[in-house]
C-alpha cells in the first residue's frame, strides 16, 4: 500500500514553537493541484511526555477549537516540558463548512479509524493520525460537544475499558480535567472511533461533551480552557496548580441510559438538562407534523438518573437520540 500523502510543513521533533499545517494534496474542480491545509502547532521543550490535542473532530463543535487556538497563540516553549501537538480543527473541511461531516466525502472523522492512506480525504487524515501522530503521543485530549443536533450538560469523559490499567489512567486524567460533570462513558457504537484507536494503543484519552446547538458559550469555553490546562499540569507538561471545583460523577451502566425516537415529529423536551428523573418519568414528547387533534408519542426514562443529553432541534426524525440518562455515583 502506498504511504500516506500527508506531510507537515513544520518540524514535529524540534525544540521551540512552530506554527504551520498538515499538507494533504487534494485535486478538485476549482484547484487541480490544490491541498487541504490543516492548521498545526508543535511546541517542544526537551524530553518529556507528548500531548496530542484535537478539536473539531466534528466540524460544528467549537469549544475545542477556541481553547486550542488560545493555547497555541499564548504558550511559550519554556512553559512546556515535553511536547504539545495542537490540531484545533481535526476534520478541517467539516470545520470550514460548519458541518458534522466532511463536505468533500461526507466522512465522519470519529467513525473513520484506522483510516486508509489511499482512501478518501477523511480516511487519509485518520490514517495519518493512526500511523504517525498517535504513536508519538502519551496523552490525547479530543474535544467534543453536541454540534447542531444535541445538547449536553458540560462533561469530561473516559471510557470503561477491558484494560484496567489504561482505564485507571484515563479516569485520573478525566478527574484532573474537572468539568462540572465527569462521566464514565458507555459508547453505543465504538467501531471506527478515534477514541477506540487511542485506547487500543494504550494511550491516555480524555474526551468531552461541553454543550451543543452548533455554538459555544462563555461558560463552556471557560470549562474547556481550564480543563485543558488542568490535564496538561496533571501530566507534567505544564507547570502550576490544578484548579479543582465541584464535579458530579456520572456512570452509564447499560443501554437503558439511551432513549431513541421511533418516528418523525415536533420535539418537546419535558425534563431539562441536569434534571433528576425516576424510571417511568416523562422525558420528552413527539407531536405529529401533519395533523392536529392527535396525542403525542411519549418517551419515558428507563432508569433513575440525571438528564445529561437531549435532542436539540425543534423537529426530530425516526432513530434520533431523544435523551440520555446518566446515573450519579461516587
Amino acid at each position: 500500500m502506498k504511504p500516506n500523502p500527508i506531510s507537515p510543513n513544520i518540524p514535529l521533533d524540534q525544540d521551540g514553537v512552530h506554527h504551520g499545517h498538515l499538507w494533504l494534496p487534494h485535486s478538485r474542480d476549482d484547484s487541480a493541484w490544490g491541498a487541504v491545509m490543516i492548521p498545526l502547532t508543535v511546541i517542544r521543550n526537551g524530553e518529556g511526555p507528548t500531548a496530542l490535542l484535537t478539536g473539531a473532530n466534528h466540524g460544528d463543535e467549537y469549544e475545542g477549537p477556541i481553547a486550542l487556538h488560545e493555547l497555541a497563540a499564548t504558550t511559550r516553549a519554556e512553559d512546556v516540558t515535553g511536547r504539545l501537538i495542537i490540531v484545533p480543527a481535526f476534520n478541517y473541511p467539516a470545520f470550514r463548512a460548519g458541518t458534522r461531516t466532511s463536505p468533500i466525502d461526507k466522512g465522519n472523522m470519529n467513525r473513520a479509524f484506522p483510516g486508509r492512506p489511499d482512501g478518501t480525504v477523511t480516511e487519509k487524515i485518520a490514517d495519518y493520525f493512526q500511523t504517525v501522530l498517535l504513536p508519538m503521543a502519551d496523552l490525547a485530549v479530543d474535544f467534543h460537544s453536541g454540534g447542531k443536533t444535541l445538547d449536553f450538560v458540560p462533561f469530561a469523559a473516559a471510557h470503561i475499558l477491558e484494560d484496567t490499567a489504561t482505564q485507571h489512567a484515563c479516569f485520573a486524567a478525566m478527574k484532573a480535567f474537572n468539568a462540572p460533570y465527569s462521566v464514565q462513558l458507555l459508547e453505543i457504537d465504538s467501531v471506527g472511533m478515534y477514541d477506540t484507536a487511542v485506547e487500543e494503543m494504550g494511550k491516555v484519552l480524555v474526551t468531552t461533551e461541553l454543550g451543543g446547538g452548533g455554538s459555544s458559550s462563555a461558560r463552556t469555553n471557560a470549562i474547556a480552557k481550564k480543563g485543558l490546562r488542568n490535564v496538561l499540569i496533571h501530566f507534567g507538561i505544564l507547570q502550576g496548580e490544578i484548579q479543582l471545583d465541584e464535579t458530579v460523577n456520572i456512570t452509564m451502566p447499560d443501554g437503558n441510559c439511551y432513549l431513541f425516537s421511533e418516528g418523525d415529529g415536533l420535539f418537546e423536551i419535558m425534563a431539562d438538562l441536569g434534571a433528576t428523573v425516576s424510571k417511568g418519568d416523562l422525558v420528552a414528547r413527539v407531536w405529529p407534523l401533519d395533523r392536529t387533534g392527535q396525542p403525542p408519542v411519549e418517551y419515558r426514562a428507563r432508569r433513575d438518573g440525571l438528564v445529561i443529553s437531549r435532542h436539540f432541534p425543534g423537529l426530530i426524525q425516526s432513530g434520533d437520540c431523544v435523551a440520555v440518562i446518566g446515573v450519579a455515583g461516587d
